[in-house]
């Protein structure tokens, strides 16, 4: 995207739906000056973390340390009760030590060690996310120190053959409907919204949110964009959508409108969106977002279509085909 839109040293680049930070740090790869906006403070959190520029000789100290430190068995005392089950004991209680030791490293490391920790910790736990629940399936777990002491590993090796340029990195916690930036500031917006009738943003993160992030608040996303399916005006009133893609329509109508005031003219977006599947009906969201960014007055250049899937209800009646596409639009 950032070819495609000629993009370089100097530029700035607006992702209002940051995730898991992808678009920021391809910016940092090339150069390209880059804003990320998230709702989610699990999304934030990783996204500093991926885009920290860090000393890996550092980081290699920080680990020695680390696995060094004598262990001393945890309580466990008010855990969450899913917490509990999701987890055998002794790699609960390896978990909650690593976590407290690594509170107490210095700032410059401690996000690294603790992402580290958070995706070792899921990876041999007994959860598993399906659609918008976490289920939990006793089965054989590699042993977590090994396993922790892999990814650890893995990390300082991509930290050391990443090449991050010179540039300026922002992230912060927000709304894409409520932009808090200023007029006429970015000269592109590449990103991917949540997809309609995705129902997993928040709730199945229960566990990394309980053990890595406790004390945070954090309000259920579904369908629509923002924290709330407040004010729901519905776009399109002659599809008779259901509720779910009112309000994500509504809320896309909004975020759209921000990002129309926060691009330079000229500018250019891209947007990643798919389909949603409803039980009687497909929902094509390429076309609509389309219809809603030319009445807000961007330019539709182009919606290229990159994947397909048939959509079905009750699992074998075919009732049409959901896409993926990427829109692209610029600001006349």
């Amino acid at each position: 995207m950032l070819k495609e839109f000629n993009l370089g040293r100097g530029n700035w680049v607006l992702d209002p739906f940051l995730g898991s930070g992808t678009t920021t740090l391809a910016c940092m790869e090339v150069g390209v000056n880059s804003c990320g906006i998230d709702s989610s403070p699990l999304a934030v959190f990783v996204s500093q973390t991926k885009t920290t520029r860090y000393d890996a000789d550092l980081l290699e100290k920080a680990a020695t340390y680390l696995f060094l430190t004598p262990f001393s068995k945890p309580s466990l005392e008010g855990l969450d009760p899913l917490v509990k089950k999701a987890f055998s004991r002794p790699v609960l209680e390896d978990v909650i030590f690593f976590r407290d030791k690594i509170a107490e490293m210095d700032e410059s490391v401690k996000g690294f060690f603790m992402l580290a920790l958070m995706r070792a910790a899921m990876e041999v736990s007994y959860a598993y996310k399906d659609g918008g629940v976490i289920k939990i399936v006793k089965k054989p777990t590699p042993p977590f120190r090994k396993f922790f002491r892999r990814i650890i590993k893995k990390m300082i090796r991509d930290v050391r053959s990443i090449n991050l340029e010179d540039c300026d990195i922002r992230i912060m916690l927000g709304d894409a409907r409520v932009l808090q930036l200023p007029d006429e500031v970015f000269d592109a917006i590449i990103t991917s919204p949540p997809y309609l009738n995705k129902i997993e943003y928040t709730t199945v993160y229960k566990i990394e949110y309980e053990l890595f992030l406790p004390g945070v608040k954090v309000d259920a996303v579904r369908s629509y964009l923002g924290l709330n399916p407040k004010n729901v005006k519905d776009p399109f009133p002659e599809l008779n959508l259901p509720i779910i893609a009112k309000a994500y329509f509504s809320d896309m109508q909004r975020a759209l409108s921000e990002m129309f005031r926060v691009l330079k003219p000229k500018g250019k977006v891209a947007l990643v969106v798919a389909g949603g599947v409803f039980p009687d009906r497909v929902v094509e969201s390429d076309t609509l977002i389309a219809k809603l960014a030319e009445d807000i007055g961007f330019k539709v250049n182009k919606i290229c279509i990159v994947n397909r899937r048939v959509a079905t209800t009750r699992r074998v009646i075919k009732i049409g085909e959901a896409r993926e596409s990427i829109v692209f639009m610029e600001k006349t």
